[in-house]
Protein backbone atom coordinates (compact mmCIF):
# COMPACT_ATOMS: atom_id res chain seq x y z
CA UNK A 1 0.00 0.00 0.00
CA UNK A 2 0.97 3.48 -0.86
CA UNK A 3 2.14 6.16 1.75
CA UNK A 4 0.51 9.48 0.32
CA UNK A 5 0.86 11.80 3.51
CA UNK A 6 4.12 13.65 3.46
CA UNK A 7 4.71 13.31 6.75
CA UNK A 8 4.84 10.02 6.93
CA UNK A 9 7.25 9.91 4.14
CA UNK A 10 9.57 12.45 5.84
CA UNK A 11 9.67 10.18 8.78
CA UNK A 12 10.75 7.29 6.92
CA UNK A 13 13.12 8.83 4.83
CA UNK A 14 14.59 10.76 8.17
CA UNK A 15 14.68 7.44 10.28
CA UNK A 16 15.40 5.37 7.60
CA UNK A 17 18.71 2.21 8.31
CA UNK A 18 21.93 2.33 6.95
CA UNK A 19 21.00 -0.24 4.03
CA UNK A 20 17.97 2.09 3.25
CA UNK A 21 19.96 4.84 3.07
CA UNK A 22 22.49 3.88 0.68
CA UNK A 23 19.89 3.54 -1.96
CA UNK A 24 19.25 6.97 -1.97
CA UNK A 25 22.96 7.90 -3.16
CA UNK A 26 22.14 6.22 -6.21
CA UNK A 27 23.25 8.49 -9.70
CA UNK A 28 23.06 7.86 -13.17
CA UNK A 29 26.66 6.65 -14.70
CA UNK A 30 27.88 8.70 -17.60
CA UNK A 31 26.88 7.01 -20.95
CA UNK A 32 30.93 5.25 -21.55
CA UNK A 33 30.43 3.46 -18.10
CA UNK A 34 26.90 2.46 -19.36
CA UNK A 35 28.65 0.76 -22.72
CA UNK A 36 31.43 -0.99 -20.83
CA UNK A 37 29.68 -2.34 -17.91
CA UNK A 38 26.13 -2.54 -18.55
CA UNK A 39 24.61 -0.29 -15.51
CA UNK A 40 22.51 2.24 -15.42
CA UNK A 41 23.32 3.76 -12.15
CA UNK A 42 24.96 3.00 -8.79
CA UNK A 43 25.37 4.52 -5.34
CA UNK A 44 27.88 7.24 -4.83
CA UNK A 45 30.47 6.64 -3.21
CA UNK A 46 34.15 8.47 -1.74
CA UNK A 47 36.83 8.14 -4.26
CA UNK A 48 34.34 8.48 -7.38
CA UNK A 49 34.80 11.49 -10.12
CA UNK A 50 31.63 13.25 -10.50
CA UNK A 51 30.31 15.69 -12.85
CA UNK A 52 27.54 17.96 -11.44
CA UNK A 53 24.41 18.22 -14.38
CA UNK A 54 22.21 20.80 -12.72
CA UNK A 55 22.10 23.45 -9.81
CA UNK A 56 24.33 26.82 -9.64
CA UNK A 57 27.31 24.75 -10.24
CA UNK A 58 26.00 22.79 -13.47
CA UNK A 59 29.42 21.30 -15.44
CA UNK A 60 32.23 21.38 -12.21
CA UNK A 61 33.66 18.05 -12.09
CA UNK A 62 36.01 16.39 -9.20
CA UNK A 63 36.58 13.95 -6.93
CA UNK A 64 33.94 12.73 -4.17
CA UNK A 65 36.00 13.19 -0.45
CA UNK A 66 33.16 12.77 1.87
CA UNK A 67 29.47 11.43 2.03
CA UNK A 68 27.17 12.62 5.02
CA UNK A 69 24.73 9.39 4.72
CA UNK A 70 22.28 11.40 7.55
CA UNK A 71 21.65 14.72 5.85
CA UNK A 72 21.64 12.69 2.05
CA UNK A 73 24.57 14.97 1.21
CA UNK A 74 28.03 14.86 -1.43
CA UNK A 75 31.14 16.87 -0.93
CA UNK A 76 33.63 17.14 -4.01
CA UNK A 77 36.76 18.33 -4.11
CA UNK A 78 37.07 21.97 -5.22
CA UNK A 79 33.17 22.96 -4.56
CA UNK A 80 34.19 25.63 -1.46
CA UNK A 81 33.23 28.62 -0.27
CA UNK A 82 34.42 31.39 2.12
CA UNK A 83 32.81 32.15 5.44
CA UNK A 84 32.09 35.53 6.67
CA UNK A 85 35.28 34.95 9.30
CA UNK A 86 37.58 33.74 6.21
CA UNK A 87 37.35 30.02 6.35
CA UNK A 88 36.91 27.95 3.29
CA UNK A 89 33.98 24.83 3.75
CA UNK A 90 32.47 22.12 1.01
CA UNK A 91 29.56 23.10 -0.64
CA UNK A 92 27.14 20.21 -0.13
CA UNK A 93 25.50 18.35 -3.32
CA UNK A 94 22.52 16.42 -3.22
CA UNK A 95 23.57 12.99 -5.59
CA UNK A 96 20.52 13.01 -7.76
CA UNK A 97 21.84 16.26 -8.94
CA UNK A 98 25.04 13.91 -9.93
CA UNK A 99 26.71 11.98 -12.74
CA UNK A 100 29.58 9.44 -12.22
CA UNK A 101 32.13 9.42 -15.09
CA UNK A 102 34.34 7.54 -13.16
CA UNK A 103 33.90 4.60 -10.81
CA UNK A 104 36.33 3.86 -7.72
CA UNK A 105 37.02 -0.32 -7.92
CA UNK A 106 39.21 -0.47 -5.31
CA UNK A 107 36.35 -2.49 -3.37
CA UNK A 108 35.62 -5.84 -4.24
CA UNK A 109 32.44 -5.76 -3.54
CA UNK A 110 31.95 -3.06 -5.96
CA UNK A 111 32.77 -5.36 -8.52
CA UNK A 112 30.61 -8.17 -7.50
CA UNK A 113 27.78 -5.82 -7.32
CA UNK A 114 28.26 -4.72 -10.62
CA UNK A 115 28.44 -8.54 -12.15
CA UNK A 116 25.04 -9.00 -10.39
CA UNK A 117 23.67 -6.05 -12.17
CA UNK A 118 24.89 -7.10 -15.29
CA UNK A 119 23.94 -10.39 -15.14
CA UNK A 120 19.90 -9.19 -14.29
CA UNK A 121 20.15 -7.29 -17.27
CA UNK A 122 21.20 -9.64 -19.63
CA UNK A 123 18.57 -12.26 -18.27
CA UNK A 124 15.50 -9.66 -18.51
CA UNK A 125 16.76 -9.03 -22.44
CA UNK A 126 16.34 -12.79 -22.83
CA UNK A 127 13.15 -13.13 -21.52
CA UNK A 128 12.37 -9.68 -23.86
CA UNK A 129 13.16 -11.63 -26.59
CA UNK A 130 11.16 -14.91 -25.91
CA UNK A 131 7.96 -12.80 -25.82
CA UNK A 132 8.30 -10.89 -29.12
CA UNK A 133 8.20 -14.66 -31.64
CA UNK A 134 5.24 -16.19 -29.37
CA UNK A 135 3.08 -13.19 -29.90
CA UNK A 136 3.89 -12.66 -33.46
CA UNK A 137 3.04 -16.50 -33.75
CA UNK A 138 -0.20 -16.10 -32.09
CA UNK A 139 -2.73 -14.15 -34.47
CA UNK A 140 -5.54 -12.65 -32.58
CA UNK A 141 -9.12 -13.13 -34.65
CA UNK A 142 -10.15 -10.30 -36.26
CA UNK A 143 -12.62 -8.23 -34.88
CA UNK A 144 -16.46 -8.15 -36.08
CA UNK A 145 -16.72 -5.45 -38.47
CA UNK A 146 -19.85 -3.53 -36.94
CA UNK A 147 -22.53 -2.42 -39.24
CA UNK A 148 -23.56 1.13 -38.41
CA UNK A 149 -26.92 1.69 -37.47
CA UNK A 150 -29.66 2.29 -39.98
CA UNK A 151 -31.48 5.82 -39.85
CA UNK A 152 -35.16 5.81 -39.48
CA UNK A 153 -36.47 7.93 -42.03
CA UNK A 154 -40.02 9.80 -41.73
CA UNK A 155 -42.32 9.58 -44.06
CA UNK A 156 -42.64 12.39 -46.03
CA UNK A 157 -45.48 14.73 -45.34
CA UNK A 158 -48.20 15.77 -47.82
CA UNK A 159 -48.02 19.22 -48.73
CA UNK A 160 -50.81 21.91 -47.96
CA UNK A 161 -52.41 21.79 -51.22
CA UNK A 162 -52.55 18.15 -52.05
CA UNK A 163 -54.76 18.61 -48.39
CA UNK A 164 -58.42 17.98 -48.61
CA UNK A 165 -60.28 20.86 -46.96
CA UNK A 166 -62.01 19.28 -43.84
CA UNK A 167 -65.96 19.52 -44.04
CA UNK A 168 -67.35 22.05 -41.42
CA UNK A 169 -69.44 20.28 -38.65
CA UNK A 170 -72.72 22.02 -38.62
CA UNK A 171 -74.21 23.28 -35.45
CA UNK A 172 -78.28 21.63 -34.55
CA UNK A 173 -80.89 24.41 -34.93
CA UNK A 174 -81.80 25.97 -31.48
CA UNK A 175 -85.28 25.29 -30.29
CA UNK A 176 -87.76 28.28 -30.12
CA UNK A 177 -88.36 29.49 -26.21
CA UNK A 178 -91.86 30.56 -25.73
CA UNK A 179 -92.31 33.80 -23.98
CA UNK A 180 -94.62 32.22 -21.06
CA UNK A 181 -91.27 30.12 -20.06
CA UNK A 182 -88.63 32.98 -20.56
CA UNK A 183 -90.99 34.93 -17.96
CA UNK A 184 -90.65 31.91 -15.88
CA UNK A 185 -86.86 31.49 -16.26
CA UNK A 186 -86.47 35.59 -15.17
CA UNK A 187 -88.63 35.16 -12.01
CA UNK A 188 -86.91 32.11 -10.80
CA UNK A 189 -83.53 33.68 -11.06
CA UNK A 190 -84.77 37.01 -9.36
CA UNK A 191 -86.06 35.38 -6.37
CA UNK A 192 -84.38 35.20 -3.87
CA UNK A 193 -83.59 31.91 -1.83
CA UNK A 194 -85.99 32.00 1.06
CA UNK A 195 -83.88 31.88 4.36
CA UNK A 196 -85.34 31.96 7.88
CA UNK A 197 -84.89 35.11 10.31
CA UNK A 198 -86.03 35.73 13.22
CA UNK A 199 -87.55 38.90 14.07
CA UNK A 200 -86.68 40.94 17.03
CA UNK A 201 -89.29 41.42 19.51
CA UNK A 202 -90.80 44.93 20.06
CA UNK A 203 -89.91 46.34 23.55
CA UNK A 204 -92.92 47.62 25.14
CA UNK A 205 -93.80 50.60 27.38
CA UNK A 206 -94.30 50.22 30.55
CA UNK A 207 -98.19 51.57 31.86
CA UNK A 208 -98.17 54.51 33.71
CA UNK A 209 -100.37 55.29 36.32
CA UNK A 210 -102.08 58.64 36.51
CA UNK A 211 -100.34 59.62 40.30
CA UNK A 212 -96.82 58.74 38.71
CA UNK A 213 -97.69 61.00 35.51
CA UNK A 214 -98.00 63.85 37.77
CA UNK A 215 -95.21 63.21 39.66
CA UNK A 216 -92.85 63.00 37.00
CA UNK A 217 -94.71 66.37 35.54
CA UNK A 218 -93.65 67.94 39.06
CA UNK A 219 -90.08 66.77 39.05
CA UNK A 220 -89.28 67.02 35.10
CA UNK A 221 -88.59 63.31 34.45
CA UNK A 222 -89.57 61.92 31.26
CA UNK A 223 -92.21 59.28 31.29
Amino acid sequence: MQITKPGKQRKMLYQAPLHARRKHFSAPLSPKLKASHGVNALPVRSGDTVRITRGDHRGLEGKVTRVDSKKYRVFIDGLTREKVDGTTIFVPVHPSKVMITRLNLDDKWRKKILERKREAAKELEKVEAEKLPKEAAIEKPAAPVEKPPEKKTKPKRKLKTEEKPKPKRKKPPKKPVKREERKKTKTRKQEPSAKKTRSKPKRRRKATTPEKAKKSRKTGRGK
